[in-house]
């Protein structure tokens, strides 16, 4: 039986689950590499930290408080795919702008934090 590579997720801010409403992605990358080509041809690379994070669209449903969603600091933050892999974001916080789109109940929200930790298939 074939498994699912997309599909429902979950995201939890230190054990509380956010609605959410979609287009999770998670960064899990910890460093930047980038390509050196001189006129002689390629050098190498160079390789810088990159911050890693996990952003998705959340639902402003009633009893969802934005001001403590924006005021989020030292968190862990979870994600929960289909496919099996679970992302835990270490010591996160918001960052970034949030722009809420009133219209549809939205917002879109990122957590960044110091280190990401990935789990092959631990969901069920």
């Amino acid at each position: 039986m074939p498994l699912p590579v997309g599909g429902v997720a979950y995201v939890k801010v230190n054990g509380q689950s956010i609605p959410l409403r979609g287009n999770l992605v998670i960064h899990p990358t910890k460093r930047e590499r980038t390509g050196v080509a001189g006129q002689d041809g390629v050098h190498g690379y160079t390789e810088m930290p990159r911050v890693p994070a996990i952003e998705g669209d959340v639902t402003t449903e009633p009893g969802f408080s934005i001001e403590d969603a924006l005021n989020i600091s030292d968190a862990t933050v979870q994600a929960e795919c289909a496919n099996g892999m679970v992302y835990v974001l270490r010591n996160a916080w918001q960052a970034g702008v949030v722009d809420l789109n009133m219209a549809e109940g939205s917002g879109k929200f990122r957590w960044e934090g110091h280190d990401m930790d990935e789990f092959v298939g631990a969901v069920a």
